[in-house]
């Protein structure tokens, strides 16, 4: 056994940044299977294709079955990933105005092929038409490509962030090499002064974000604290126990946190982390609701997020929760219209 301080330097833990994981050393896995399901989904259904013989656009992910991971090893992130995927398809012929449908599916997205040498099958319901499955197979298949790309994008970027932990130089040293603060803007901004040391020893950020929606501010914070509305624009089961001290789970356990201040149609206070941050480290999140006549301001202020993972966390607000709240409202209106 090596004397004390004489050690392979990888195994010592003092002064360690985040406490775990000693200049990323050690394997660690994280399961991307139920964040690729919502970011395929994202990135293919709705997509549009155009051409001299018509207009398609892609419909639901009918199908998706299988998994994908991320490894973390010596400082080196390894992808593994494997999808059979089928989606539906509608268009419009140009000249007839005949409408069609049919299939398309990817019988095996895997890091195994590249993207382009990816197998896309297209198929056609009987009867005429057969010139949208030729624009399908061709302009459209280049879209599904293009789209499967953002995908992987995504996945080696934004799912990632924070996999790579930091090591043991100097915080301040880390962010003067790695992070200049941006500037701030009145839609969504991060305040410079606002890199501070909250719970575990880390780098944090506070950011702040603000959005309109089309209802009066006692019914937007009701969808923030009722259980039935969290799970319509969440698209999951959660956990919402809105009173001081209450819980909050959701996203499939991949958001979780407390209410600690609640003021009717006015504030709300969360304890709030994401899965993947560094153990029992939270961030206070305070949503102030302002009633604009018909509308509503929201004004999110997110203090203590880990600076590794402020895009990420920003993205989860705008795309998890802002679009998707929108998208409910809406679905209600057309309703009582």
């Amino acid at each position: 056994m090596a004397k004390w301080g004489q050690g392979d330097p990888r195994w010592i833990v003092e002064e360690r940044a985040d406490a775990t994981n000693v200049n990323n050393w050690h394997w660690t896995e994280r399961d991307a299977t139920s964040w690729s399901k919502r970011k395929l989904k994202e990135v293919l259904e709705g997509l549009v294709v155009e051409g001299e013989a018509g207009r398609c656009e892609i419909g639901d992910l009918k199908h998706v079955e299988g998994e994908a991971s991320c490894n973390s090893r010596k400082g080196k992130l390894i992808f593994f990933y494997e999808w059979n995927l089928r989606l539906s398809w509608k268009g419009t012929v140009k000249e007839s105005g005949e409408k069609h449908k049919g299939s398309l599916e990817i019988p095996n997205l895997s890091e195994e092929n590249e993207v382009d040498d990816t197998e896309i099958n297209v198929s056609k319901k009987k009867g005429e038409g057969d010139v949208l499955k030729d624009l399908m197979r061709t302009e459209g298949t280049t879209k599904v490509r293009e789209a499967l790309r953002d995908y992987l994008k995504a996945l080696k970027t934004e799912f990632t962030l924070g996999m790579i932990l930091p090591t043991k130089a100097p915080v301040g040293q880390e962010l003067a090499t790695e992070r200049k603060p941006s500037g701030t803007t009145m839609q969504d901004s991060v305040t410079p002064q606002s890199l501070e040391m909250v719970g575990v020893k880390i780098p944090t950020v506070r950011i702040v974000m603000r959005e309109v929606f089309n209802s009066p501010a006692d019914e937007l914070y009701r969808i923030f604290t009722k259980k039935e509305l969290v799970q319509k624009f969440s698209k999951c089961p959660a956990v919402i126990e809105a009173e001081k001290g209450g819980k909050l789970q959701m996203f499939e356990g991949c958001v979780s946190g407390e209410y600690t201040e609640l003021v009717p149609s006015q504030r709300i206070v969360l304890k709030w982390r994401c899965r993947n941050w560094p153990d029992e480290h939270y961030a206070t999140v305070a949503l102030s609701f302002q009633d604009l006549a018909a509308q509503s301001e929201l004004e999110l202020e997110c203090k203590g997020v880990p600076v590794s993972h402020e895009e990420s966390t920003r993205q989860c607000w705008k795309k998890q929760y802002f679009e998707e709240i929108h998208i409910l409202l809406q679905q209600s209106k057309d309703n009582m219209e």
